[in-house]
C-alpha cells in the first residue's frame, strides 16, 4: 500500500475469484472513421496508478479487486472474425465473475458482449449511452456503426433496448424512425439536459426491467467533445462528463448488470491526458456502482 491508493493496486493479473473482471478488446477493424481504438486498453491500464480508490461523497475506498483478464488475440482480423474470440474471452469471464468491464476497441465489440451471456435475446437487455444509434445498414458487413442493427438482426427486441445520448447532426432519419418502429426506448441528449440523467437512467432501467442480465455499452463518443477529444465521434453539445460518470455508477449498481464496455476511444487523436483519466475514472466508477449493490 503507497501514501497513494489508486486503483492499479486493484488489478489482479494473477488467477483469483474476485467478483470484477478487465477483459481486453483492442479491436480497430471496419470502423467508419479509421482510428488507433486498439491501443486504448493499455493505456487504460497505464492511467490507472493516477486514479485514487477514496469517494469523497461515500466517505470510504473502493476496494473490490479487479482480475485482469488480458487482452483478446484481434491482430490483422476482421470484426467477423474477431466477433467469435471476443464472445468467447467475454463469456468465460462472465461464467467467473459476477461483473465483466470491456475495454474496446472499438463500437463492434458490443455485439459479441451481448452473446457472450449465453441466453436468448429476448432475456438480455442492452443500455446505450451513445451519441449514435448505431443502426447503419448491413450490407456491407459489420462495422463500429452498426452493432445494435446486428443486435437486432439477431433477434433483441427492441423492447429491451434504451439508447440515452442521441445526438442531434450525427444520425440519420431513418434510423431514427427504425429504433422507434422496434419498440427502443430513444432519449436524446437534449432530453437528458432538459429533465436530468437521473430521470435518463430511470427510463431506461425500467425499459429493461424484464430483462434477465444487461449489457451496458458506454460509447465514449457520447461525451461532449470538449470533455473527450479522444473520441473521434464526439461533437459539441455532447454528454457532460460527470453525467457519465453518474450513470455509469448507477447502472453498474443493478444486479442485472453482467457486462459493461468502453469504446470508441482513440488515444492518438489526444495529446493531452484528458481521455485516459476520463477512460480510467470510469474503472472506478463501474467499481463504485458494484460495491453498491
Amino acid at each position: 500500500m503507497t501514501d497513494w491508493p489508486n486503483l492499479a493496486e486493484l488489478l489482479l493479473t494473477e488467477d483469483a475469484a474476485v467478483p470484477i473482471a478487465l477483459v481486453g478488446a483492442p479491436l480497430a477493424a471496419g470502423s467508419v472513421t479509421p482510428g488507433a481504438c486498439d491501443r486504448a486498453p493499455a493505456l487504460l491500464r497505464e492511467t490507472l496508478r493516477r486514479i485514487g480508490r477514496y469517494d469523497v461523497e461515500i466517505g470510504r475506498s473502493i476496494f473490490t479487486p479487479v482480475r485482469d483478464r488480458g487482452d483478446v488475440a484481434l491482430d490483422g482480423l476482421s470484426i467477423e472474425e474477431a466477433t467469435g474470440p471476443i464472445r468467447d474471452a467475454i463469456a468465460q469471464s462472465v461464467g467467473a465473475h459476477a461483473l465483466t468491464l470491456v475495454a474496446g476497441g472499438n463500437n463492434a465489440v458490443t455485439r459479441p458482449a451481448a452473446l457472450a451471456l449465453g441466453l436468448p435475446l429476448e432475456k438480455v437487455g442492452l443500455i446505450t449511452l451513445d451519441a449514435h444509434f448505431d443502426m447503419r445498414g448491413l450490407d456491407d458487413g459489420l462495422s463500429n456503426g452498426n452493432p445494435v442493427r446486428a443486435l437486432m438482426n439477431d433477434g433483441l427486441p427492441g423492447k429491451n433496448i434504451a439508447q440515452i445520448g442521441l445526438a442531434s447532426f450525427a444520425n440519420t432519419a431513418q434510423m431514427h424512425r427504425d429504433a422507434l418502429a422496434a419498440g427502443n426506448r430513444v432519449i436524446s441528449v437534449e432530453e437528458v439536459r432538459r429533465d436530468g440523467i437521473r430521470a435518463a437512467v430511470k427510463q431506461a432501467i425500467g425499459h429493461t426491467a424484464h430483462c434477465a442480465a444487461l449489457v451496458i455499452d458506454c460509447d465514449i463518443d457520447v461525451i461532449d467533445r470538449a470533455q473527450m477529444p479522444g473520441a473521434p465521434g464526439a461533437r459539441p453539445g455532447g454528454m457532460h462528463v460527470a453525467d457519465f460518470f453518474w450513470a455509469v455508477r448507477t447502472l453498474a449498481s443493478q444486479h442485472a448488470t453482467k457486462v459493461i464496455d468502453l469504446t470508441e476511444w482513440d488515444p492518438s487523436l489526444d495529446p493531452t491526458d484528458l481521455s485516459a483519466l476520463t477512460a480510467a475514472r470510469w474503472v472506478a466508477e463501474c467499481i463504485a456502482g458494484f460495491e453498491s449493490r
